[in-house]
């Protein structure tokens, strides 16, 4: 099978003679263009692409991929066996009640505001990665009253007594700022508490700390807090009822689907809402960040194909005289142009071949040798993931930005009059 002789053309007209050295050196410059915003390319949307599933892991780590609850009631009073209803729905891993309520942590020397939730040791783990998390403890901790010792209250003497006390798990970051680490104590302060003639009094109980978890996530790991759920509905005049449950399922991509599935399986005033909409301003936020630094990153190429426009050009004007004679000899307009498009595309190719692994190589640069001190960052290394889309769209992207620099001096070659060009050879 032969090669039209437009290829053999074209690829010869990159390669400039001596005296006009600086079409070669637009030519590379061309390349180069193209091959670093390919490169810069594929690095940023690697780096936010790990940032965002990074994230993504940390916050499914922590709280459930569906949430159910009450539309008409802040809490769900048969809730064992709507549990069991909602782990029948096809691709539900496993489901468990919890309390959320807000409330005040006190210690000895710190108070800070927090979300208290009451949960059940035994399920959680089945359906977050809590027991996972915890640095000190287990959540069977929570089940088993603690013994500590405090001064008696109004005695003269000081002494001490032994009492028990409830188990509750803070965050990192919370068992920091308090200053309370496994076997102390702290104060949970309820706002909501009995009525009497002086108005509403705050409900206090004392709880000791039986573990410490660190999610990797700072905003969790200063806010929340766990007790026991038994504890939390006694604690909150809640009786048998619970604030809502929490669901795992099989795939958290379809987790609206099985979101909607659950509903339909509650029936009303039952609602779920997956972690899509439960952080829909974060995700929404990262998807449009990633968006536009993909627009910004393209500006790169677009200002790399102005030198594919200026080495054609250059190359129109030196060849004038051989495209006159390829006219005269029976070359089509059309097949003049298509020499000089495939000028563009043979540079938009190259430039993308050799900026993919380059990005790749930037990627694995900055993933091996770039650290952190995660107790300051909360990373120890740039998350980095190179989805297979993002490397076709920035391929695409960068060929089709070449080709349509190739127009404008594909049409001024082709529409070149050969006896003109001739007229003072």
């Amino acid at each position: 099978m032969s090669v039209p002789y437009e290829v053999f053309i074209g690829l010869r007209y990159l390669r400039a003679k001596r005296r006009h050295r600086t079409i070669s050196l637009n030519t590379f410059v061309s390349v180069a263009g193209i091959t670093l915003g390919v490169a810069a390319l594929i690095g940023t949307l690697g780096i936010m692409t790990g940032f965002k599933e990074d994230l993504q892991a940390k916050i499914l780590g922590t709280t459930a991929h569906i949430i159910v609850q009450d539309r008409t009631k802040d809490g769900i009073a048969d809730y064992d066996a709507q549990v069991k209803r909602v782990e029948a729905v096809p691709r539900v891993v496993a489901a468990t009640p919890f309390v959320l309520r807000q409330v005040l942590l006190t210690s000895q020397t710190a108070v800070q505001g927090i979300i208290l939730r009451g949960i059940d040791p035994q399920r959680e783990a089945r359906v977050t990665d809590l027991a996972k998390n915890l640095r000190a403890g287990t959540l069977l901790d929570l089940n088993t009253p603690v013994q500590v010792t405090q001064p008696v209250e109004g005695s003269g003497t000081g002494e001490p007594e032994v009492v028990t006390r409830p188990g509750i798990i803070l965050g990192k970051e919370l068992s920091l700022r308090l200053g309370a680490f496994v076997g102390d104590t702290v104060n949970v302060v309820s706002p909501v508490g009995p009525i009497s003639a002086v108005g509403m009094i705050p409900k206090i109980r004392t709880f000791a700390v039986v573990g410490v978890f660190e999610s990797g996530m700072y905003e969790y790991d200063s806010s929340l807090a766990y007790i026991a759920l038994g504890e939390a509905q006694q604690f909150f005049n809640m009786g048998a009822t619970v604030t809502g449950i929490e669901v795992k399922v099989a795939d958290i991509f379809r987790a609206g689907e099985i979101a909607r599935a659950i509903e339909q399986a509650l029936g009303f005033p039952y609602w779920a809402r997956d972690w899509m909409q439960l952080n829909r301003n974060l995700f929404s936020a990262l998807k449009l960040e990633k968006t536009m630094m993909f627009l910004l990153l393209v500006l790169i190429t677009i200002v790399a194909s102005f030198n594919i426009v200026s080495t054609l050009t250059m190359i129109v004007t030196e060849k004038q005289r051989e495209i006159a004679i390829l006219k005269a000899m029976g070359a089509t307009r059309k097949a003049i142009m298509r020499i000089f498009m495939l000028n563009g595309l043979i540079i938009g190719l190259t430039g993308t071949v050799i900026g993919i692994p380059l990005g790749y190589a930037f990627l694995w640069l900055i993933q091996t040798y770039w650290t952190f001190d995660p107790t300051v960052y909360y990373i120890s290394r740039i998350p980095v993931h190179v989805q297979a889309l993002d490397v076709f769209l920035v391929a695409s992207s960068a060929i089709l930005i070449s080709f349509a620099a190739t127009l404008y001096p594909s049409w001024q070659a082709g529409k070149l009059d050969p006896a003109a060009a001739l007229r003072y050879e």
